[in-house]
């Protein structure tokens, strides 16, 4: 009977340690849905704060994204767990999409996001002065974009939030369009043609004329606004997509180091437009961020 107590007794304890190692995982988190960042004709733009069980103190911005399309049904705590488990609140955006808007309308709802998140950054317990920015495919366009024009909103603007400065302090992107002028080689324009004319939507009326290709390739192309002060930036890129070619993230990288600016490009070899694990990748990243955002070195 002794014995058979005893045996009751560890069974418990052990449930119990169970317990409370998982009550005290970092990868816990609290998530608030559709908190509203903006209005567009009406429509809310939202986003989603996923907080972790023990919070570092530093944001992410996540760029739901891809075709420049972006649901709230596309928002992945799952995903963003290499994140949480280092301690960084998830800001989820959510942008207006294509074909209703095309990409330098959906960039403005970057803008605003970032203006939103850094304005209350406090009340999630959030640095406002360094917020990192992450996504993949259209949504690592969106975070290379606000890498090079993120700044200071409009000092005359009514509302304090568009006052705010949108910049980034760190990037970590995947398999990211960086160049619509030169996409896979030089001179093959890509601005809602060729390997992109099922986007062209999202490039709107200007991709109807060559003329207007070129200009419009060059505003929306990361790679043209690069500076010494772009924020550290790591692309993570398969070398066999056939969708956004890898010299997409190779000549943005090059570019990036030889005006002085801190870039790395992570190969993923024999790997397309994504990949089934994308667990380490995202703890690479999450590297990143510990080191350009935190300032903490593995």
């Amino acid at each position: 009977m002794k014995k058979i107590r005893s045996f009751f007794a560890l069974v418990v304890l052990v449930a119990a340690g169970l317990l409370s190692v998982r009550a005290q995982s970092p990868a816990a988190f609290t998530r608030t849905e559709d908190v509203v960042y903006g209005r567009k004709f009406g429509v809310a733009l939202t986003l989603d704060v996923i907080q972790p069980a023990k919070s570092n103190g530093f944001g992410i911005v996540y760029m739901v994204s891809g075709g420049w399309v972006s649901s709230h049904a596309g928002v992945s705590p799952k995903l963003y767990a290499p994140f949480l488990e280092r301690g960084y609140t998830i800001f989820a955006v959510c942008h207006g999409c294509q074909p209703k808007f095309t990409i330098p309308e959906i960039t403005e709802d970057i803008h605003r996001a970032i203006r939103f998140i850094r304005f209350n950054a406090k009340q999630w317990g959030v640095n406002p002065e360094r917020l990192g920015i992450s996504g993949g495919s259209a949504g690592g366009h969106l975070s290379l974009t606000m890498a090079v024009h993120g700044g200071p909103g409009p000092a005359q603007a009514k509302d304090p939030v568009d006052r705010t400065s949108s910049a980034v302090q760190a990037v970590a992107c995947l398999f990211p369009p960086t160049d619509f002028l030169n996409y896979g080689k030089p001179g093959e324009d890509a601005v809602g043609v060729g390997i992109l004319k099922n986007y062209k939507a999202a490039f709107g009326s200007e991709a109807n004329t060559a003329e207007g290709r070129q200009k419009l390739g060059r505003q929306v192309s990361p790679i043209y606004f690069i500076t010494p002060k772009l924020p550290p930036t790591l692309i993570i890129h398969g070398d066999a997509d056939t969708l956004v070619p890898i010299q997409q993230a190779e000549t943005f990288v090059a570019r990036a180091t030889k005006a002085g600016a801190t870039a790395r490009l992570i190969v993923k070899p024999g790997a397309g437009h994504g990949w089934p694990d994308r667990e380490p990748s995202y703890a690479q990243m999450a590297d990143w961020f510990d080191e350009h955002l935190r300032g903490v070195k593995k």
